[in-house]
């Protein structure tokens, strides 16, 4: 039993001081973050947003000026 929790505590000691999974976690966190804004920005799944219907809005008077 004492040999096991040594090799637990041994783990986490190491997973402690790898910086390397906290690097990751933040580019998790940065990929969330944008993805939050592009759904806010062109809404969720096609849907309206205020980017999307400026862009709409200016494709059509551009159209509506060509015919």
């Amino acid at each position: 039993m004492l040999k096991y929790y040594i090799q637990a505590t041994e783990a986490l000691k190491r997973l402690r001081n790898n910086e390397d999974g906290v690097v990751s976690f933040e580019y998790v966190i940065v990929a969330a973050a944008v993805v939050g804004a592009v759904v806010l920005a062109f809404g969720a799944a096609g849907g309206a947003g205020p980017i999307s219907d400026a862009l709409k809005k200016g494709i059509d008077a551009v159209t509506g000026k060509l015919t």
